[in-house]
């Protein structure tokens, strides 16, 4: 009976040891960055701004078909306005683009990298990672929804924590109407 046991025993042991050793296999699926869309929607006192930036390169991670990871990168540039037309349009983007914003001379490019991801249904995840914007990288958390080879995901973002100052109420007082606020949404919609 002891003898039985201490067998019983020892391939309990040397079966979890076994089964923790194996490596995990992650699916690697390449984003289609012709065919996603990171959109923006900036608001102020008296309105808002809509507009998209490009996805330069971006991967999911998956095992066994649940969503492990991720990592993207934007090409800051790229950055446009879709509510304006003409001159006020070029005036917008280019001042997005200058060191009252993005800064996107010094700082052409902004990532996230997912670093951690948890199941909270069918198809949902909630997602945290480290966004990167003018070279500062703090965390956000936000939802993905995946159906088929399409990931969307919606989030808020505090461009105060980026440096983002231009009309901020975080950094200036008395701005009254030319107050921009400091949360932007984005919207991203993946194909992969």
């Amino acid at each position: 009976m002891k003898k039985n046991f201490f067998a019983l025993t020892l391939a309990v042991i040397f079966g979890f040891s076994a089964t923790a050793t194996e490596p995990i296999e992650v699916d690697k699926k390449e984003v289609k960055t012709e065919e996603s869309t990171v959109t923006w929607k900036a608001y102020k006192v008296t309105g808002s701004h809509t507009g998209t930036v490009n996805l330069k390169s971006g991967s999911l991670m998956f095992d066994e078909g649940n969503l492990i990871g991720g990592d993207f990168t934007v090409e800051m540039a790229s950055l446009i306005s879709t509510d304006l037309e003409g001159e006020y349009k070029g005036k917008l983007e280019g001042h997005l683009k200058s060191d009252d914003f993005f800064g996107v001379a010094n700082h052409p490019t902004s990532s996230l990298v997912f670093t951690k991801v948890e199941a909270t249904g069918k198809n949902s995840y909630e997602v945290t990672g480290d966004l990167t914007i003018k070279g500062i990288t703090k965390p956000v958390a936000f939802d993905v929804s995946i159906y088929g080879s399409k990931a969307t995901a919606t989030m808020k973002i505090d461009r105060a924590q980026y440096d983002v100052r231009y009309g901020s109420g975080s950094f200036f007082d008395n701005l009254g109407d030319k107050t921009i606020y400091d949360e932007f949404d984005l919207v991203v919609d993946l194909v992969f």
